[in-house]
């Protein structure tokens, strides 16, 4: 029997690349984002070039009841979820004392409150079964504080910290829990955020979202705990750990800055 992995912000960036793979290796999808014409699209191009079923949930994680409702209709529906990625997430590029707060608000349900209901929801039928696994889409920026993106870097770090937590209560149960880190990607997030002049992406060459997706297929697939794509952003990350907070601190803000 195909195996079904539900990914979350599947229309595009990391989590369409992420839904490109578990349709090559011959899983059954659960594509939810907020474009549903996006969706439709997807699945009909899925079902043609991988044969692969392919539901669609057109919703909106920011709003309350969100995850709930992406549960209630896979169990109405007979859906098992063997694996759950919890991609979907933005950021805002700005003071936090200028940022409109609706948007704040929006970024937290998204980044945090909606990715922690739906694993608390789809995690029991997984325990029970002792199989599955949950990749939580965390990033970089979970390492240190981010002036100019402040709510954007605490969520990540909160998405990093509750995987690494509730791995550690899974161990035996055949159920894994991956936080993957990607450090910048080219995948639209940069654009939507609107820091597309910082010195931490202009000019650079960012790796694809493919080739991140990649990386975080496998070693979800792996059962690692903690996954961070690129030696530079490993290498940065254990860095910041160990560094003086002040000097962390300073370094992020730096290159989170527009490039002059």
């Amino acid at each position: 029997m195909k195996k079904t992995a539900l990914i979350t912000g599947a229309s595009s960036g990391i989590g369409l690349e992420l839904a490109k793979i578990f349709a090559a290796k011959g899983c059954n999808l659960v594509l939810v984002a907020r474009n549903e014409k996006k969706l439709q699209q997807l699945a009909d191009t899925f079902e043609f070039q991988y044969d692969t079923q392919t539901t669609t949930i057109a919703k909106d994680l920011g709003i309350p009841n969100a995850a709930q409702e992406v549960h209630d209709f896979c169990v109405q529906q007979n859906i098992t979820v063997d694996y759950l990625i919890n991609n979907a997430g933005f950021g805002d590029y700005r003071f936090f004392h200028e940022a409109n707060w609706a948007k704040l608000q929006q970024m937290i349900s998204v980044n945090i409150t909606a990715l922690t209901h739906l694993t608390h929801l789809f995690l029991p039928a997984m325990v029970q079964r002792k199989s599955g696994r949950i990749m939580n889409v965390s990033s970089t920026a979970a390492f240190q504080p981010g002036p100019t993106m402040s709510v954007y870097f605490a969520t990540k770090a909160y998405v990093l910290h509750f995987s690494e937590a509730i791995s550690n209560e899974l161990e035996g149960t055949g159920v894994t829990v991956t936080a993957y880190c990607p450090g910048a990607t080219e995948s639209g997030f940069q654009a939507a955020a609107a820091m597309e002049e910082s010195r931490l992406v202009k000019g650079k060459k960012l790796p694809t979202s493919k080739e991140v997706a990649e990386f975080g297929y496998k070693a979800m697939m792996k059962g690692k705990r903690v996954a961070i794509h690129g030696f530079l952003n490993a290498f940065l990350a254990s860095g910041a750990g160990i560094s003086p907070r002040g000097l962390v601190l300073k370094m992020s803000r730096f290159l989170q800055e527009k490039s002059t």
